[in-house]
C-alpha cells in the first residue's frame, strides 16, 4: 500500500510527457486530415506553383531561418547561465529587432528606433514577468 501514495519523478525526461502527447495528437489529426482530403491535395500543385512564385522568397525564407536559428540558439545560450531566462533574453532581443528589420519597407534610423525599443523592452519585460512575479524558468 506504501508504493500506491509515493511518486517518483525523472526530472530528465518529465517536461518531455506532454510535448510527446501532444505531438502525437496533432500527427493523428494530420494524417486524418490528408487521408480525408487526400484528392485536393493532390490536385492543389498548381495552387502551390502560383503562391510559391508570387510570395515574398527573402522575406519567407529569413523568417524561417531566423526562426530556426532563435530555437537553435536559445538552450546553448542559456546553459551558460542556467535556470536565470538568459537564453530567452539574450536571443530574443536581436531575433525581435532583425524579424522587424527584415519585414520593414523602409529601413531609415527613424522607423529602426522604435523597433530598436520593442526588441530591448519586451523580451526584458516577459522576462521579467516569467522570472519574478511568476518564478518560472525559460531556457
Amino acid at each position: 500500500m506504501g508504493d500506491l501514495t509515493r511518486v517518483t519523478i525523472d526530472f530528465d525526461t518529465s517536461h518531455l510527457i506532454f510535448p510527446t502527447i501532444i505531438a502525437i495528437v496533432l500527427g493523428l489529426l494530420g494524417l486524418a486530415i490528408v487521408i480525408r482530403d487526400r484528392a485536393r491535395i493532390a490536385a492543389a500543385g498548381s495552387y502551390w506553383r502560383a503562391s510559391w512564385s508570387a510570395m515574398d522568397k527573402p522575406r519567407f525564407l529569413g523568417a524561417l531561418a531566423l526562426t530556426l536559428l532563435y530555437f537553435s540558439l536559445m538552450v546553448p545560450v542559456g546553459d551558460i547561465w542556467p535556470n536565470t531566462g538568459m537564453g530567452f533574453l539574450l536571443c530574443s532581443i536581436p531575433y525581435v529587432l532583425a524579424t522587424g528589420i527584415l519585414f520593414m519597407h523602409e529601413r531609415s534610423l527613424r522607423q529602426i528606433l522604435p523597433l530598436l525599443i520593442v526588441a530591448v523592452v519586451g523580451p526584458t519585460f516577459v522576462w521579467w514577468l516569467f522570472t519574478y512575479p511568476l518564478f518560472l524558468t525559460l531556457p
